[in-house]
């Protein structure tokens, strides 16, 4: 499964999920709660802005359904930041010469146990930052609170949560139970609440919804059950559902394709090309996710690419990264969208890389392969096939005794966003380097997890890939296990991110070199950067709480 930790194993999320629905009759298992974050505050020491403008800046909010090709300098007005997926800012302020000199603006403490996984939107002066249940609205400038909505107690999974989205005056937020709720952006208060999945079955959501024109586009999770992977387009302004896309055929289904696999679950948020109309989206694994006999054939369309007419959820191309998956190595991984020179010649290109240690180039036009590279540990693959997927070796399957496998079960990489620089032509990855054992148990049957894995070792590193080659241009190591950040690039040069030690990073994007780093605990996010007032900020969580940090109000060298 994607969008966890390393410590948020498939088994005690299912440990989880059941105690805490066993009241209700819904399972027989539960999950323990993840480690509280930092003690509790709110600081705020950035320039002071009235609160009259800062409710003004709110009743102005308008972000309209056309495409977001590039994000105003002012603004991070969607997951990524812009449709793209690239997570790259043209703000030149903070530079390798002055980023040692970042200073600490202002941080806001949820006061929750849960880590903050969400990235944060900014619109108009306004950050909207996500936890499960819950949302805050905060002034850019100093981090005072706005407003704030928490969701209804529920039986649902508090696994995490990735962001909010947001569309004319409103904001979205899935939650726990697999809910869509429409608050006002001024007041936060619910226009409408819908229910996209049926919690007691074992689906929920946490990823953030994907605003295409009048399309509002939000994956669900679950995989403790063989339940079949869902996106679904909903009305933003009725709470609708427009079309359903089902990446493995629902229950009753004659005819399919999958080979009685079911999974293939939406974890994280896509990208789109406006030009093209398409939608590209990640999927999950299939399930059994270890008993491989049961589904023959390549499962599609799981673990896999999938490219969707927003307007109708019809399929246009698929391809797969894992076929006939049995290591749990979900495509999930964000579908980053360039448009540049391969071989000589312009292309319209889609990069993944991808959890199962493949690194993929693919033509996003058609979904046709242009290069297929490791770019990390794997040893599970003999070849790669005529249309550029790995081939996997039959020594490598589950076994009842155990087999040695590299990637591990937390993959070469997960939900952690990569970043890409069109300067360097580098996509930089937040990946390990993982060996784990699989253990495959017959008496499972065809439901669920049919087995066991052990991870035995890791090391996290943030690696550069070269996308015309697929080189490692050069790597950085992050600590024991992977780090949980995502990454940030910007025009002067930099990279952000963090490590697996609690820090936060700054390296120099053309070689590596660490630059800058702060302690502020467990980074669970991925960076964002935006300018204010002529000031320049580099935003991210660190356990429980939001850092903001800009440069000293004396200038910069």
């Amino acid at each position: 499964m994607s969008g966890v930790q390393k410590r948020e194993t498939r088994h005690t999320r299912r440990l989880a999920w059941v105690f805490s629905h066993a009241r209700k009759g819904y399972a027989t298992f539960k999950r323990r709660g993840p480690s509280a974050g930092l003690t509790a505050f709110a600081k705020a020491t950035a320039v002071r802005r009235s609160f009259t403008r800062r409710r003004k800046a709110c009743a102005t909010l308008t972000v309209l359904a056309v495409g977001v090709l590039v994000a105003a300098q002012d603004s991070w007005p969607t997951y990524h930041g812009d449709y793209s997926g690239q997570r790259h800012s043209r703000l030149t302020q903070i530079t390798p010469a002055n980023v040692h000199q970042l200073t600490l603006a202002w941080a806001f403490q949820t006061g929750q146990t849960q880590q903050i996984k969400s990235t944060p939107i900014l619109v108009n002066g306004v950050i909207y930052v996500t936890a499960p249940d819950n949302i805050w609205a905060l002034d850019a400038r100093s981090a005072r609170q706005l407003w704030r909505y928490t969701y209804p107690a529920n039986q649902g999974f508090h696994i995490g949560h990735r962001g909010a989205a947001v569309y004319k005056n409103f904001v979205y937020l899935t939650t726990p139970d697999a809910h869509l709720v429409a608050l006002d952006a001024n007041t936060g208060k619910v226009k409408w609440d819908v229910e996209i999945a049926d919690a007691r079955r074992g689906f929920w959501s946490t990823n953030a919804p994907l605003v295409v024109r009048n399309h509002l586009l939000v994956g669900v999770s679950g995989d403790f059950d063989n339940l079949p992977g869902t996106l679904k387009s909903i009305d933003p302004d009725t709470g609708k559902t427009q079309w359903i896309f089902y990446s493995t055929p629902p229950p009753g289904t004659a005819g399919s394709r999958s080979g009685g696999a079911t999974g293939g679950q939406m974890w994280m948020t896509g990208t789109y090309d406006p030009d093209l109309n398409l939608v590209y989206v990640g999927t999950g694994n299939p399930t059994p996710v270890l008993n491989g006999p049961v589904r023959p054939g390549d499962n599609p369309w799981t673990c896999s690419i999938v490219a969707l007419n927003p307007d109708t959820g019809k399929l246009a191309w698929g391809f797969q990264a894992s076929p006939h998956d049995t290591h749990d190595w979900d495509a999930a991984e964000v579908p980053v969208l360039v448009d540049a020179s391969f071989n000589g010649a312009p292309r319209k290109m889609l990069l993944q890389a991808s959890r199962n240690g493949y690194f993929f180039v693919l033509d996003r036009t058609n979904g046709r392969n242009l290069l297929t590279a490791p770019f990390a540990a794997v040893n599970w693959a003999k070849g790669i096939d005529k249309e550029g997927r790995p081939i996997p070796d039959p020594a490598k399957e589950p076994t009842r005794d155990g087999v040695l496998i590299a990637p591990n079960e937390s993959g070469a990489t997960n939900y952690r966003s990569p970043s890409f620089d069109p300067q360097s032509g580098l996509l930089i990855v937040s990946a390990q380097d993982a060996y784990g054992i699989y253990f495959f148990k017959p008496e499972h049957g065809e439901y669920g997890w049919a087995g066991a894995d052990y991870n035995l070792w890791g090391k996290g590193v943030l690696r550069a890939i070269d996308y015309q080659t697929g080189k490692i241009r050069w790597s950085h190591e992050l600590g024991d296990g992977p780090s949980g950040a995502g990454v940030l690039t910007t025009a002067s040069g930099l990279t952000f991110t963090g490590d697996s030690m609690g820090n936060s990073l700054a390296l120099r994007t053309s070689d590596g070199t660490t630059l800058w780093h702060s302690g502020i605990g467990r980074v669970g996010n991925s960076p964002v950067t935006y300018e204010l007032d002529g000031r320049q900020y580099m935003l991210i969580g660190g356990g429980s709480a939001l850092y903001a940090w800009t440069l000293p109000t004396s200038g910069s060298p």
